[in-house]
């Protein structure tokens, strides 16, 4: 049984483990349409309602599939969606647009992809450098108010931007890359997440695949974009990988794997995670994950022995970085 948690001040209850859908289209190598709707299909079986997706995965091809899901009957499935991010098919340079006439554009363009009238949580991917956060909050105020989204989100920004976004409307949640390889979010942005009632949902939480222990290079696909980032580099894997003694060793105790531990450890920490899969196999090791209670001690030992800076390499390389932090 996957624990609830509300999603914001006023939002619903959902299952606090939900599934990220990108890697069904693009970054991951190859894509398998009728396994991801497998994949899918199980994950609403098992109580997994929050499917995380973005209009610049697979530049609408995700949002489509998802579309394929839902036309069978999936009356309490919960989409998130994201606009910000624009890219050429196949590339991985992107720019950021968060101007007015791309907001309802993307928005139209979501909705028509997806197959539905309302997107139930619509979050800004990424916030663009110079443009005031006040002018698109103001509208996708104007997008609420239409019946076209029900909830904003933002992903990646900072707590000033946050602060003053929530001014102008409620943010329901803050989507970030969270997990024991990525601890940044602990020092202010979760924090205010909780001062102000917003959900926190943290993406990546198993790094990317690196705190299964069982990621190196041979693995990665050369259309794998793990191969570029920093933090999967050749030396950078290999002392990465050394670092897991401590999530291996409680994972060796709980009779877990690796991944399980670590994704127990982020549910632990009170928010929503949406690791992304396109296997059967790691979709269910998941969701056992749900059933997997740390005790005190254990996640003592895993915040000591991750302690933010303990991983090397940057999580994106500079283009990826663009606008995070925003």
């Amino acid at each position: 049984m996957i624990a609830q948690l509300p999603l914001g001040a006023e939002g619903p209850q959902l299952p606090q483990l939900g599934l990220g859908c990108m890697g069904m289209s693009e970054f991951y190598g190859e894509t398998d349409d009728a396994q991801s709707l497998t994949v899918l299909d199980r994950a609403y079986e098992l109580g997994v309602r929050m499917f995380d997706t973005a209009d610049m995965y697979g530049n609408g091809h995700n949002e489509e599939l998802l579309a394929r899901f839902l036309k069978h009957g999936r009356p309490e499935a919960f989409v998130a969606t994201k606009f910000g991010i624009r890219k050429a098919p196949g590339k991985y340079a992107r720019t950021i647009d968060n101007s007015p006439d791309y907001i309802r554009q993307a928005c139209d363009a979501s909705l028509q992809r997806l197959g539905v009238e309302r997107i139930d949580l619509y979050y800004v991917h990424r916030a663009e450098s110079g443009r005031n956060i006040e002018d698109t909050m103001g509208v996708l105020a104007d997008l609420v108010a239409a019946g076209k989204i029900a909830r904003i989100g933002l992903s990646e920004v900072s707590v000033d931007t946050l602060r003053r976004a929530h001014a102008v409307h409620p943010v329901a949640a803050v989507q970030s890359e969270y997990s024991l390889t990525t601890r940044d979010m602990e020092v202010e942005v979760l924090p205010t997440c909780r001062e102000l009632s917003i959900a926190f949902v943290a993406y990546s939480p198993l790094g990317r695949g690196l705190l299964s222990g069982a990621i190196d290079r041979e693995t990665l696909s050369d259309d794998d974009f793990r191969r570029h980032t920093p933090r999967f580099a050749e030396d950078a894997l290999e002392a990465n990988t050394a670092r897991l003694g401590t999530l291996t060793a409680i994972a060796d105790q709980r009779e877990a794997t690796a991944a399980q531990v670590a994704l127990a450890w982020a549910l632990a920490k009170g928010v929503f995670a949406i690791p992304g899969t396109k296997r059967l196999t790691y979709l269910e090791q998941n969701i056992a994950a749900a059933s997997l209670t740390l005790s005190d001690d254990d996640i003592a030992r895993l915040d000591s022995a991750y302690a933010p800076g303990t991983f090397v390499g940057e999580r994106y390389t500079a283009e990826g970085m663009k606008g995070v932090n925003a």
